[in-house]
């Protein structure tokens, strides 16, 4: 058997260090890239784009051609696991994804138990065809929503600044709300497995509201789910490298790592540098974790910004990425800047 060449993304994942890190962003594939925008006119909307395999592989390994990324993630979204439960989602302009709302326990019994994975079959062949076409040193990510924060879309039928209504309804009917969760839970193990059998080299599990839970909850409602995905996929892939994204989380990622078993965790801008290197950076690789507003402002805060990341977690395990997604109006010139930087 021929070897396969190293990943260098992969590699820091397995437990090793490199000099250089291996750089990607989140949300690399967008609309900050006008071959993205163009492609997106085209597919109409954006559910469309997702779910046109086609499309979705080319807008996915656009920024790879340009950057030469050492990951490319799928072109797709976490709202994925409700539509094929057989909920309604609706992308609207400007507005956002629109559900309707699971806001009382009479509503979750509506709900199905069993995703038709029928629907997600575009996701696994957009998949395959972007496995293909990648440079085999480039790592592909499948992705899912965690529980909690596909759980609050789900209930409230749309984002809110601060998850008040999943928050609300996990305290007034915390029986209901955990059938939505498991629901979640069950169907992503699934999803994130058939990413891996279609090409995916690694996961990532977003927790984008996981910073509004007070520790009690985030350990019920955050961590206990993705524990659950976690044994879950690896139950039937042992190997499976898997990056956990609580956003916000600051203090409480330690116990994340801890109990959810995650090879790496993503860390935003707001974490504490000697905090994540003593006690969380020491048992796991980290990823992050520049602000996304300076990689917009560019010059030499772009820079001092960069140093500062390389020189807080360089001498660990670190994949370079964003603190969270790269923003719309991001001169693409900011990012050759950052990625010159992070190379050297």
């Amino acid at each position: 058997m021929t070897q396969s060449p190293a990943k260098p993304f992969i590699d820091v994942l397995s437990g090793q260090r490199q000099a250089t890190p291996p750089v990607w962003m989140m949300r690399q594939a967008g609309r900050y890239l006008p071959e993205y925008r163009e492609v997106r006119a085209k597919a109409g909307g954006f559910l469309d784009l997702c779910f046109t395999p086609e499309l979705a592989a080319e807008v996915t390994l656009q920024p790879i051609r340009r950057f030469n990324f050492d990951a490319a993630i799928i072109f797709s979204d976490i709202l994925v696991i409700p539509y094929a439960l057989g909920r309604s989602v609706r992308f609207e302009v400007g507005e956002g994804p629109r559900l309707d709302p699971l806001d009382d326990p009479d509503k979750v019994k509506s709900l199905a138990p069993r995703a038709d994975f029928t629907k997600l079959e575009p996701v696994f062949e957009a998949l395959r065809i972007v496995r293909r076409a990648l440079d085999p040193k480039i790592a592909l990510i499948g992705f899912c929503g965690a529980p909690w924060t596909v759980a609050t879309y789900m209930v409230a039928g749309q984002g809110t600044p601060d998850q008040a209504p999943a928050r609300m309804m996990a305290y007034r009917h915390p029986e209901a709300f955990a059938k939505i969760i498991d629901a979640v839970v069950a169907n992503s193990i699934d999803y994130l497995l058939a990413q891996l059998a279609a090409g995916a080299d690694a996961l990532q599990i977003f927790d984008t509201w996981a910073g509004v839970l007070p520790p009690a909850e985030f350990m019920r409602w955050s961590v206990e789910p993705t524990r659950r995905i976690v044994e879950g996929v690896r139950a039937k892939a042992p190997d499976a490298k898997i990056i956990g994204f609580p956003r916000g989380a600051g203090a409480l990622l330690p116990g994340y790592v801890e109990t959810t078993g995650v090879n790496a965790v993503s860390i935003d801008w707001t974490a504490e540098p000697s905090f994540i290197r003593e006690r969380v950076q020491s048992k796991v690789a980290v990823q992050g974790n520049l602000d996304p507003l300076v990689l917009i402002t560019g010059g030499d805060a772009l820079n001092r910004s960069v140093d500062e990341v390389l020189a807080n977690f360089g001498k660990g395990r670190l994949i370079f990425n964003l603190g969270h997604g790269i923003q719309p109006e991001t001169p693409i010139a900011h990012v050759e800047q950052m990625l010159k930087r992070v190379r050297g």
